[in-house]
């Protein structure tokens, strides 16, 4: 129960992280505000270009970099890991087989965004019921917020060279979220950098959007192909994909600090709907219906079809000339998007054009 006399601080700050462990989390900090040295770095990367068609990346420009722009009198910053990987993740088998869908091992479950901002508000009614109302804001990848930065300079690991936040006792592979707050809690220490003079993430990126350690070409990302970009995928670009459908883990499954990461005890983050091995045919063959059930409540759907659709047909292009695939491609010649035809289009030239289907089916296109 909360008290007229001013809290201890570090010891409510040691609270809070045995309240965010008692929630689920798997990890908490505290950061302080001044992050004056990561404007300069997010300047100059906008400045490269590097955020593609993220727009809203250069709109927000700065406010990144200063917290109390999203919520005044912020003086700290409590930060969140959660573990998401899976038990049946099986990355490296799907990536081996050309007629299978990979998704990013994030995206199998329900959506983090709402998962973990459930747990942060969750963390923030057990402060205030603790000392009384405070201001606060809640955030998990819905803001302008340097999430990696300030994760780093809470103690929660340290910025790996392929930009994503790593830590000794759980490598790569798990969510970040803060909450933002006028408390003034004492900030943790940031730890080293433990990369040393490994490579292997940026040896790994298929497209070589790792133009640097700890420098990331969004443009060439796969991730940034598949979810951000709207329009089409350049067609350079397009065979080194692969089968990657929805995001991509490369540069994580490389990485020694993950080789013993942990996993996920989270029923919400359990695979769904068998997304962790489905045959690139079967899901072009969804229909839009189909793409809106199965995807409810999870990150995918984000995208919508159109992208969804082009994804696979890259993909598919990607993949074998099976009887199967180029049935699957030719079922989407004519689809209605103008998008998903040129998509089909570059895979059935890929294949020789649809006269192999038109042989093996025994009927005219």
């Amino acid at each position: 129960m909360h008290s007229e006399d001013p809290p201890d601080w570090n010891e409510l700050g040691a609270r809070i992280k045995a309240w965010g462990r008692e929630l689920g989390l798997s990890a908490i900090g505290i950061a302080a505000v001044e992050l004056g040295a990561a404007e300069a770095g997010l300047t100059e990367w906008l400045a490269a270009g590097f955020n593609g068609e993220m727009d809203y990346m250069a709109r927000h420009g700065a406010k990144r970099a200063r917290p109390a722009e999203l919520l005044p009198g912020t003086v700290s910053v409590v930060t969140a890991r959660l573990v998401y990987w899976p038990d049946a993740a099986n990355a490296e088998a799907i990536l081996g087989d050309e007629s299978l869908a990979y998704i990013s091992r994030y995206a199998l479950g329900r959506d983090y965004h709402k998962v973990l901002r459930n747990r942060l508000e969750k963390l923030a009614g057990r402060i205030a019921a603790e000392i009384g109302p405070f201001a606060y804001r809640v955030f998990a990848d819905s803001a302008p917020v340097l999430e990696v930065e300030l994760a780093a300079r809470s103690g929660l690991g340290w910025r790996g060279k392929h930009t994503l936040l790593l830590a000794r006792d759980a490598g790569s592979t798990f969510f970040l979220g803060e909450i933002f707050t006028n408390l003034p809690l004492p900030a943790d220490a940031p730890v080293s950098d433990h990369c040393g003079s490994c490579r292997a993430c940026i040896s790994a990126c298929p497209t070589g959007a790792i133009v640097a350690p700890y420098r990331l070409d969004a443009r060439r990302c796969i991730s940034y192909l598949t979810i951000e970009l709207k329009g089409s995928i350049p067609i350079e670009l397009r065979p080194l994909i692969g089968n990657r459908v929805y995001g991509c883990d490369d540069c994580q499954l490389v990485c020694p600090w993950n080789r013993g990461a942990l996993l996920t005890h989270e029923e919400e983050f359990a695979v769904r709907h068998g997304l962790d091995g489905a045959r690139l045919s079967e899901l072009f063959a969804w229909s839009e219906a189909e793409f809106q059930g199965k995807t409810a409540g999870s990150a995918i759907r984000r995208i919508g079809f159109e992208r969804w659709l082009r994804n696979i047909a890259v993909a598919l292009g990607n993949a074998p000339a099976t009887p199967e695939v180029m049935a699957a491609l030719v079922a989407r010649r004519l689809d209605a998007s103008a998008l998903v035809r040129e998509h089909v289009a570059w895979a059935l030239g890929r294949h020789g054009g649809a006269t192999v289907v038109c042989r093996q089916r025994h009927e005219p296109l």
